[in-house]
């Protein structure tokens, strides 16, 4: 009796049995933040062999040093002709919303397997074309993903995994802010995160993508009616270009509210902001059941508060748990207990999941749909907020 084709045995790699050849196109912020991932998850994981062998961006001396520093092989500035070669089977996409669906479109097309950041797009119509590709590549064995990176907190993990075993009971509501402070100067000068025509949004995409993301993960549940408002703070700043000491106008928002309606019956209120003085970098999460409650905030992220109901009254009170030992997830690869991990690792996870999906032909998590639920409602957000209405999110 023959032996079943593995699901992944069509892509080059397989073929020729070489490592997985990996493509990242973009290098700065999250860039770095890929590329560390890359560079050190075979040193903590077992995963597929693979080589990060071009690192692409615009500018070709800076991405040239940029690959040196972060462990390429080599660096390009045409992204379509390093998405055609044979020896490239992963693209990593770390560029601006408003290139992805381009990108991971001929990327999935030429029978890449990819990972893309969040927001999926900067528009839900690019959204819903990016995931039509992607469940069109995933039949011929073609994996793809987005990057919430939050998911692979181990404490986030955990309490996703508290929540499934019922440990809360009946969820009821859930409170998630994310807070930053780097736009509260309004001196701070303007960045293509603060035009709409290369960010889509502000806060709204860029953080409340991350908040949203995280109330449906941590409850495995969806939104069904939205109320939402945005707003900007800072309507000019600084530009980049024009005149010396010109204003630009900011064309998105810096602030933005939502009260969530989950199909459970469950309530969740989401804010962020990017001009929360004093918040550098504030993901704060409370989970409020029948039987006990979860808080977390990222910037004490190896810690996680559970408060217990069904104890006595005389003992009840929000323990910490130091997320730290071999029975957390992913916490088995690191170092003895106690030895706290940082933000970084989050996106080794990433990437060892998805590593393990591309072996194993398995769809990872979160997909290109679950990115598209996530992009409904912040769609939803946006137009509850222009029209001052609550709005019910239709999923197509």
């Amino acid at each position: 009796m023959s032996t079943p084709a593995h699901p992944s045995d069509s892509t080059p790699s397989r073929r020729s049995g070489r490592p997985l050849g990996v493509a990242a196109i973009g290098y700065a912020f999250m860039g770095k933040a890929h590329s560390n991932a890359w560079r050190n998850v075979a040193s903590f994981f077992d995963v597929p062999a693979f080589e990060q062998k071009v690192l692409v961006g615009r500018d070709a001396t800076a991405v040239a040093e940029a690959a040196a520093a972060y462990g390429w092989a080599e660096s390009a500035t045409d992204w379509p002709a390093v998405i055609e070669r044979d020896d490239i089977d992963i693209v990593d996409i770390c560029a601006p919303g408003w290139m992805h669906a381009e990108i991971a479109i001929a990327a999935l097309e030429a029978g890449k397997h990819v990972l893309v950041e969040k927001p999926l797009a900067n528009t839900l119509a690019e959204a819903e074309l990016m995931t039509a590709a992607a469940a069109k590549a995933r039949a011929r064995g073609v994996q793809s993903m987005i990057g919430f990176n939050y998911r692979r907190v181990p404490a986030l993990a955990l309490a996703r995994e508290l929540i499934a075993e019922g440990r809360l009971g009946t969820v009821r509501h859930v409170r998630a802010a994310y807070l930053q402070d780097w736009l509260a100067d309004a001196q701070a000068p303007m960045t293509w995160r603060l035009r709409k025509e290369t960010a889509g949004s502000g806060a709204l995409g860029d953080i409340a993508s991350h908040a949203i993301d995280q109330v449906l993960f941590l409850l495995g549940d969806q939104v069904s009616e939205v109320s939402g408002r945005l707003h900007t703070f800072v309507d000019r700043r600084p530009g980049t270009s024009g005149p010396a000491g010109g204003l630009e106008e900011v064309t998105v928002d810096d602030a933005a509210w939502a009260t969530l309606s989950l199909t459970s019956g469950a309530v969740a209120s989401v804010e962020v902001s990017r001009v929360a003085t004093g918040r550098k970098n504030s993901l704060q999460i409370e989970v409020y059941g029948e039987k006990g409650s979860l808080l977390f905030d990222l910037e004490n992220l190896n810690e996680l508060g559970f408060l217990d109901a069904t104890a006595p009254a005389r003992e009840q009170g929000f323990r910490r748990i130091l997320v730290n030992e071999p029975e957390h997830p992913y916490l088995e690869a690191w170092w003895p207990q106690g030895h706290i991990i940082g933000w970084e690792h989050t996106f080794t996870h990433q990437v060892r999941d998805f590593l393990l999906a591309v072996r194993d032909g398995t769809q990872p998590s979160p997909s290109f749909e679950e990115g598209l639920n996530v992009q409904y409602v912040l769609d939803a957000v946006e137009e509850s907020a222009a029209n001052k209405s609550t709005l019910t999110v239709v999923r197509h």
